[in-house]
């Protein structure tokens, strides 16, 4: 059984690589083809010939062992009926008393068979369940303290106070930030790419554990209350949305899963997700609020899953909002429409909003840049862009064109005299 196990474990490990390998490009098949890679097999062959090569000492253990009981079985049936014909032939027992042995034996066959085929199963799926034992047995990474008391949020103050985090490393990422947002205040995360500024909302949603510092709501730690009750007080537009291969409208109830018809489609209409969701047909002939978007929402465009994931926002009405890239995957004039009904929820809500294109935030009430894992500047925009700082700098190249001004283009390309 030791072996039989070793290799059962190794057999259910490269299961699951072929079938994340065939999964992971079945998902990823259009980048596949971009790169005119959609023909080559050799990624999921090479998994396969692992596969196999696990499959094969497995499949002969078990071989082996149904052989052994195959043969145990034939045994017993030959002797105890040889043994049953040699009572008769000395006229020990009569020939019912012979054929009564044989049935029984024979019922013992077909039991041992039936036993047979479970304990094949078993052996089968015994790796398995330990790679799940495994996964299962693993602790909890973020806990609620034992005496955690519900969040209630009066006015919605945050208080970051010296927060330290560098995702189990030496350093890097968050180094003793400080920050403290008002009631009722807008405040834009600014900075370049790795500043830090979507994991300090994390932090603030206690998606990880501080590794220094505290972080405060309305006076209250937010590692001494409970997750559920934290995160039940805000609301959430991330960068990267994620839909449930669900309907439209248990994705949008997602927050409020008691809430009307009548309040879902008020918040698609908010989220301007109304008109394209009644439009919508699954392959399932489900129309409206009751099509199925695909796993991870694959069935609609990014506009769209963001457009979904505001209306969840405008549904939950929660104090606090975090807006993390919230219009990134929106055209000008979608975008436009949202954030007035943006500005009419954000009324009297804290507000972090996190952008790269800075027009977006510049109408906030303070702008706080984020360098290097500090806090590099703070102030309203024209503050910033008169202090002239990295603020400034990000506002110029922005306003100023991409990459490159237009003019030194133009001089290089022009052809020498």
């Amino acid at each position: 059984l030791p072996a039989i196990r070793r290799h059962a474990e190794a057999t259910a490990e490269a299961g699951s690589m072929i079938n994340g390998r065939i999964v992971d490009s079945y998902s990823n098949v259009q980048t596949l083809k971009l790169f005119s890679a959609d023909g080559d097999d050799r990624y999921i062959r090479s998994g396969f010939d692992i596969y196999l090569d696990a499959l094969r000492p497995f499949t002969r253990r078990l071989t082996g062992v149904r052989m052994a009981l195959t043969t145990l079985s034939g045994v017993m049936i030959t002797t105890i009926a040889s043994f049953a014909i040699y009572l008769w032939v000395e006229g020990s027992i009569t020939v019912g008393a012979v054929a009564f042995t044989l049935s029984l034996v024979l019922r013992l066959n077909m039991l041992l068979g039936r036993v047979m085929m479970q304990l094949n199963g078993i052996l089968r799926n015994l790796g398995v369940l330990e790679n799940s034992k495994a996964l299962i047995s693993q602790p909890l990474g973020l806990i609620d303290a034992p005496e955690a008391k519900e969040l209630i949020v009066a006015g919605g103050r945050i208080d970051v106070k010296n927060v330290t985090f560098h995702y189990g490393k030496g350093a890097g990422v968050l180094d003793g930030i400080d920050l403290v947002v008002r009631p009722g205040e807008k405040v834009g995360l600014v900075g370049p790419s790795g500043a830090g500024k979507t994991t300090l909302a994390n932090l603030i949603l206690r998606l990880y554990d501080l590794e220094g510092g505290k972080i405060l709501i309305d006076g209250q730690d937010i590692a001494q209350v409970t997750q559920n009750s934290l995160r039940a007080n805000i609301g959430v537009v991330s960068q990267d949305t994620a839909l449930f291969h669900r309907s439209l409208r248990d994705n949008i109830k997602l927050g409020m899963p008691d809430a009307t018809e009548a309040q879902v489609i008020a918040a698609a209409r908010k989220a301007e997700a109304h008109e394209f969701i009644t439009g919508l047909r699954d392959n399932r002939e489900r129309t409206g609020y009751e099509a199925y978007v695909g796993e991870r929402g694959v069935k609609l465009s990014g506009g769209q899953r963001q457009r979904v994931a505001i209306a969840r926002v405008f549904l939950k009405d929660a104090p606090i909002l975090i807006l993390d890239e919230a219009t990134s995957a929106l055209d000008s004039d979608i975008e436009a429409a949202i954030q007035e009904n943006l500005a009419r929820l954000m009324k009297d809500k804290t507000v972090i909003a996190i952008a790269h294109r800075l027009s977006t935030i510049a109408a906030l009430d303070r702008l706080v840049v984020l360098d290097g894992g500090r806090i590099v500047e703070q102030g309203t925009h024209d503050e910033l862009v008169a202090l002239d700082g990295l603020y400034a700098r990000l506002w110029k190249r922005q306003s100023g064109g991409f990459l490159f001004n237009e003019e030194s283009v133009l001089e290089e390309t022009r052809p020498a005299e």
